[in-house]
């Protein structure tokens, strides 16, 4: 069963397509662009979740990032 989002899919490619803008707009290479996702999610995780949860949120959000990889064998 997919998981059911609270966000629409046209709000979320609206801002997949800024966020993509930019990095075009600065030739960001595809290591940098990982660099800069990881360096937004970990500082999403300190500064917005709390610490007795930053470890559950984090394992859960590689474990999506790992489900959404294409040929992923889990």
């Amino acid at each position: 069963m997919p998981i059911q989002s609270k966000y629409s899919d046209q709000k979320i490619e609206t801002i997949l397509a800024e966020v993509a803008a930019v990095f075009d707009k600065h030739n960001a290479s595809s290591d940098l662009v990982l660099m800069i996702a990881g360096n937004i999610a970990t500082n999403v995780i300190n500064q917005k979740i709390s610490k007795e949860q930053r470890t559950v949120i984090a394992e859960k959000f590689a474990q999506a990032l790992m489900s959404s990889i294409e040929g992923s064998v889990h």
